[in-house]
């Protein structure tokens, strides 16, 4: 079958790594299945990978593709959640399993017609949306509904900033702030972004750094350290930021002192766990939103999908259909 498979990692050119190649339909061990898959979506992650971030060379080649929806051995929609992981490891949550891994870092991914995972990460697709609506959630929109729900506990009426708001978790994290009943903000260098942003559910989009009208309660911080001392600046005292990536830079300075005075918090999170997708999915269909997505291709594309992400010029999801 064809897949986009990892061959090399390069920092400066991610995409020559990148090939399109014949490979076995995957055979799964016992407690594993094979997934058809009809709609995949491309991350950031899947460019991390291609310039050696966080992904050891050694686990390659490895087909990429974290989001997948398709269908199951017995013909039921189905959606994969991406994090392979043990709930007991990690105390209830497979997200805080030391050893999980998100679908293409140890296991190959959803770049091709046929997708191999653990049973338990099968989850029904609700009838309301697309394949290709579905499979624009496993990750970004997953994370975003971490972020906003179980690590910051947003409520209605709370003010919520999103910085960068052209990334994939951001724009999650606008829509579903917004369905939540919060105030949002966002910021983003691109004036067609900030346009989005209030089309995706923001009540007002700024210039990155710009002052906003308020103090926020919650920041969802994803970019790092070009927006970090505004998230910190734009926090109310007990606020939160939660972070989620670090797209800029990882090491910003972090004005401890400003943190511990007004005792603002600061809160790591990744992925989320299958019942959080489930009960994302339920939100979703109840609060009748839907992602956005920018282009659908065919595999044989995926190369301009990347190049099109890289260079800034996507606005929601690029779906891939095998």
């Amino acid at each position: 079958m064809l897949a986009a498979v990892a061959i090399r990692q390069d920092p400066a050119d991610p995409l020559g790594g990148l090939e399109l190649r014949e490979v076995p339909a995957p055979v799964p061990p016992p407690g594993w299945t094979v997934v058809r898959v009809v709609a995949a979506a491309l991350n950031h992650h899947d460019i991390w990978t291609l310039r050696g971030v966080g992904h050891p060379a050694d686990r390659l080649p490895m087909v990429l593709g974290c989001d997948a929806a398709g269908y199951d051995e017995d013909g039921n929609e189905v959606v994969i959640h991406p994090v392979i992981g043990d709930p007991q490891a990690g105390g209830g949550d497979e997200t805080l399993d030391p050893g999980r891994a998100l679908l293409s870092e140890r296991h190959d991914g959803a770049f091709a017609e046929l997708l191999c995972v653990p049973r338990r990460n099968l989850v029904p697709k609700p009838a309301s949306l697309s394949f290709a609506q579905a499979a624009c959630l496993p990750v970004a929109w997953l994370t975003a509904y971490r972020m906003l729900f179980t690590q910051a506990r947003i409520r209605p009426g709370d003010r919520v900033l999103v910085q960068g708001a052209g990334g994939g978790v951001a724009s999650a994290a606008i829509t579903l702030a917004r369905a939540a009943g919060a105030r949002v903000y966002a910021t983003s260098r691109s004036e067609h972004k900030r346009t989005a942003a209030l089309e995706m559910g923001a009540h007002l989009a700024l210039a990155t750094g710009e002052r906003l009208p308020e103090k926020a309660d919650v920041v969802v911080e994803t970019v790092g350290e070009a927006t970090w001392p505004h998230s910190l600046r734009s926090l109310r005292p007990g606020g939160t930021v939660v972070v989620a990536g670090a797209t800029s830079g990882a090491n910003p300075p972090a004005d401890l002192n400003r943190i511990f005075y007004l005792q603002q918090r600061v809160l790591g999170s990744t992925g989320g766990t299958r019942q959080e997708f489930v009960s994302l999915l339920r939100f979703m269909e109840s609060a009748g939103i839907r992602p956005r997505i920018d282009r659908e291709i065919p595999l044989s594309g995926i190369h301009d999908g990347f190049r099109a992400m890289i260079d800034g010029e996507v606005t929601g999801k690029v779906i891939v259909k095998p």
